[in-house]
């Protein structure tokens, strides 16, 4: 089968034949019909240091995607050939503490698909049962293929109550303004996110941000002041992994605001601790999605109507990716689409 692969230890990345992925018992063997760039798969091709730290090529790359089943294991129940599927890009142990306390998103041996082991760009992807969500209403596709993702703006945006509050969106990649589109959905009374990308900020109005700053023009401050909000935000939402993006929003909460952390520095970093502790704020760390409550939450805000088609920019035949790629590392537009079926 044809498969988009990190061939050698340097940057780039090949299109070559691999063999179709082996179904055991437990599994379940997807043809793939559409996928999604990720920032982890711009890293893979770039080469970079963390990507030297963490894979192993050759590896076949890919998280994001939405396909059909083509044939199950002879131990799979409940899902069936023809279902359209996407995938848990976390792949857990199931014996841990926590694994076996039903809190599979903690478990310490995680193992990622596209990561640790050949992923979805591919024609065919083979995951463990436990790890294939089924969708049991219409559902775009190209929406699909970014379930990941998206359950990583849910999982955030849904840490902590949000009818009625102000909301702080720090990064208006296509995470933050998927998790702007979740605020607004789920009853903020203000969804403030900030970027430096025109572009990108654009596509949060789009989705309902009531207002996207470019903090390289106007303050958080200002845009406080612009809404008339007297206190500070109750909600922050850090997406962007960046130092001065964390300190601004620590500055700009009310006390007793809460803070869920997703972006992931690239070194670690100073932070006002006194600032946290007096304003007895709450700060909290996300890392991928609930399994499965985060997936039954996206396809609940799905059904009742959220909209996050403005956050698809970018749709490519799986031949042209590295056009794909150079689209997605541009940080101008929202989630780029490969479409294995072209």
């Amino acid at each position: 089968m044809k498969a988009l692969v990190k061939q050698k230890a340097e940057p780039g990345l090949w299109l070559t034949e691999v063999p179709e992925p082996a179904v055991g018992a437990g599994d379940v063997l997807i043809k793939v019909l559409r996928t999604g760039i990720c920032g982890t798969d711009l890293h893979i091709r770039s080469w970079d240091g963390w990507a030297q730290r963490s894979i192993s090529a050759p590896l076949t790359l890919g998280h994001e995607f939405v396909g059909e089943v083509v044939e199950t294991g002879r131990d799979v129940a409940d899902i069936t050939p023809g279902d359209l599927v996407s995938g848990e890009g976390h792949l857990v142990c199931g014996s841990c503490r926590n694994c076996l306390a039903g809190r599979r998103h903690l478990c310490r041996a995680t193992i990622g698909l596209g990561v640790g082991r050949d992923g979805a760009f591919a024609e065919y992807v083979a995951l463990p049962a436990a790890n294939v969500w089924v969708h049991r209403h219409p559902v775009d596709l190209d929406i699909a293929a970014v379930f990941d993702p998206f359950g990583n703006a849910v999982h955030t945006a849904l840490s902590f109550p949000l009818v009625g509050e102000d909301v702080l969106i720090t990064g208006a990649g296509p995470i933050g303004i998927m998790a702007a589109a979740v605020a607004r959905h789920a009853g903020a009374r203000n969804v403030v996110i900030t970027d430096v990308s025109g572009p990108r900020l654009e596509l949060a109005r789009k989705v309902g941000a009531s207002l996207a700053l470019n903090v390289a023009e106007t303050s958080i401050a200002d845009g406080q002041r612009a809404l008339g909000l007297r206190e500070g935000f109750d909600v922050g939402l850090e997406m962007s992994g960046r130092p001065e993006a964390l300190r601004d929003m620590i500055d700009n909460m009310t006390h007793g605001g809460k803070i869920a952390v997703l972006g992931l520095p690239a070194q670690e970093f100073a932070v006002d601790w006194s600032r946290i502790v007096t304003s007895m704020i709450t700060i909290k760390g996300i890392y991928g999605r609930e399994m499965f409550e985060t997936w039954y939450a996206m396809s609940v805000l799905l059904e009742g109507g959220l909209d996050l088609s403005p956050v698809i920019t970018g749709r490519y035949p799986y031949q042209d990716f590295d056009a794909a790629f150079d689209d997605a590392a541009g940080g101008r537009g929202g989630k780029v689409i490969l479409d294995w079926t072209a």
